[in-house]
């Protein structure tokens, strides 16, 4: 099992959205994150991350239900998402789907990922990252896990 993280801006799409049931995580225009999805299989469970909020950070963890297939949004010319390079021959992106398995009690803010030991090395805590699709180590998913379920 591989272990992922997804991140979104509650004014886009929220963790309580996903309570209401699986999702495609469609739109992604990053090489990086594409090759991510790619990598992900069914059962695989991810983090979700609020960005752009207060607080800022992991509210709860879902779960892959649907592997990497083509991202139909970047054919559709009314898309914000179309892009006219993508053919069904040559789809270019990919997205998969994700549903909400269990919410957290309290954030795991970012500040309080910074500071924790072990997840110095974590991609979101890198200068720089901005992809929406992410590894975790196995490492990193237990400290947080741990975090989690210590939050009063």
């Amino acid at each position: 099992m591989a272990y992922w993280l997804f991140k979104s801006e509650p004014s886009a799409f929220s963790f309580a959205d996903l309570e209401a049931g699986p999702t495609e995580w469609s739109g992604v225009r990053n090489y990086q994150a594409r090759n991510y999805m790619m990598a992900m299989q069914t059962w695989d469970l991810g983090y979700f991350y609020h960005s752009r909020t207060e607080p800022i950070g992991i509210v709860g963890i879902v779960m892959i239900v649907r592997s990497a297939y083509p991202d139909y949004t970047a054919l559709d010319p009314t898309s914000q998402y179309h892009d006219p390079r993508a053919t069904p021959q040559k789809p270019i992106w990919q997205m998969v789907d994700i549903a909400f398995k269990m919410a957290f009690s309290q954030v795991v803010t970012l500040g309080r990922l910074r500071v924790t030991p072990g997840l110095e090395g974590m991609a979101l805590l890198q200068k720089g990252s901005r992809l929406s699709v992410q590894p975790v180590t196995s490492g990193e998913w237990e400290i947080i896990h741990r975090l989690a379920t210590a939050l009063p």
